[in-house]
């Protein structure tokens, strides 16, 4: 399976709208495969959507966006409100779970790390021996790494009731000290987050 994560950077004060023609024309587009998840951006850059979509291979990536630009209800009638435009294709690590239909938030934390070239197997095996303890306290949504667009990223999407539980649960996850699964020294070259939200016909929400 292959994940692609598509982040449209829209300009100010259009956002709801953006939304809400991307969810009135989704069931043209899920003709052809589902949606996993629809959010936006709260904490971090503002006046984001992230849409994300599963596929079985690049192969099926590719047929069914060929399939579906053919559907005249797609794509959602937004480019007017859309600056900027980023598509990233991942590639799940062993331990994420399925992109299933959850409600497990509705606040969701999206964590980027840039790694050294050559260190994600590693820090996927690290992580492979904690990450059921860190689930004890908060459900992991996503962890996978960069096939395409920027490269050597590892990204990972914890799912929240609140600001509150975030900070609660981030607290208790250290305290025994078996987590983070943490890196060697110069392994990290940046780290970037950002809270988002569901929209209403996101299935993982």
């Amino acid at each position: 399976m292959i994940v692609e994560m598509r982040t449209y950077t829209l300009h100010p004060g259009t956002l709801a709208e953006a939304e809400k023609r991307f969810g009135e024309s989704l069931p043209a587009r899920e003709k052809h495969s589902k949606i996993a998840a629809f959010w936006h951006s709260e904490v971090g850059p503002l006046n984001q959507i992230i849409h994300v979509w599963a596929y079985d291979s690049f192969e099926h990536r590719a047929s069914v966006r060929a399939a579906a630009t053919k559907d005249p209800g797609w794509p959602p009638n937004i480019r007017e409100f859309v600056a900027h435009q980023q598509s990233e294709v991942f590639t799940p690590a062993p331990f994420s779970p399925p992109l299933e239909p959850r409600q497990i938030g509705p606040l969701f934390e999206i964590r980027q790390y840039t790694l050294t070239a050559g260190s994600i197997p590693g820090l996927i095996e690290r992580w492979s021996e904690k990450i059921e303890g860190r689930q004890k306290f908060s459900p992991l949504v996503a962890g996978m790494y960069t096939e395409f667009g920027s490269l050597n990223k590892w990204v990972h999407i914890w799912a929240y009731k609140d600001l509150n539980e975030r900070a609660s649960v981030r607290a208790a996850a250290t305290a025994g000290g078996n987590w983070p699964a943490r890196n060697p020294p110069g392994v990290l070259v940046k780290q970037e987050n950002s809270l988002v939200m569901p929209a209403s016909f996101s299935p993982i929400r």
